[in-house]
């Protein structure tokens, strides 16, 4: 397995696992459970170049020339500019206000989503990309990476602990309590875990 930068030839698959990462706040954005025009917006999003959840923001897990996994992550500093395009489309589409709170902010790199095909589930897929991350963000450029975890979903938070991130505070996402969890250079274990998997 290999994880490489996107590119748009992965868009339709790095939308199909972001989509399965996000389904429920897709839904809640777009204010309907329709899952074509789920993917429609998806699918918007991940061909656009300037969204949060483009191509150019997205790393895939490659295995076997097929991309298996993919993860978004992008300058929580630009989060206002990447979610212009993603407003408009909704407001086009539905008619309604795009206002979701702010899930990152300035002085981290935010993981958004990550998704992995059900059929390479339960392998490490998922943890294998978020260690590259945490190589190449915190060890090899010195740059701190936050996300969100459900306050509902310990086995999740007990995975990124494991990872080396931390508590760094509470969020609220679409109206669900979220916990901020962050790492940096200091925290980042990451070539233990690469060893280890």
């Amino acid at each position: 397995m290999i994880i490489r930068q996107a590119e748009f030839k992965d868009s339709r698959k790095v939308a199909e696992y972001l989509l399965l990462a996000m389904e429920e706040i897709v839904y809640e954005f777009i204010g309907v459970r329709d899952k074509d025009k789920a993917r429609a917006f998806m699918n918007y999003c991940v061909e656009n170049e300037n969204t949060q959840y483009s191509y150019n923001n997205s790393w895939v897990a490659e295995e076997d020339g097929e991309a298996i996994g993919a993860v978004v992550i992008y300058d929580g500093a630009n989060l206002h500019k990447l979610r212009k395009n993603v407003s408009e489309y909704i407001k086009t589409v539905t008619s309604k206000p795009f206002q979701p709170e702010d899930e990152t902010q300035e002085g981290e790199f935010y993981i958004d989503s990550l998704g992995v095909d059900p059929k390479h589930q339960g392998r490490g897929v998922g943890s294998k990309m978020l260690s590259y991350l945490i190589k190449h963000y915190t060890q090899n450029k010195g740059l701190k990476l936050g996300l969100l975890v459900e306050i509902e979903n310990p086995a999740a938070k007990r995975l990124y602990e494991r990872l080396g991130f931390k508590k760094a505070g509470n969020k609220t996402l679409v109206g669900k309590p979220m916990e901020h969890m962050q790492i940096d250079n200091m925290d980042s274990h990451s070539d233990h875990l690469l060893s280890r998997d």
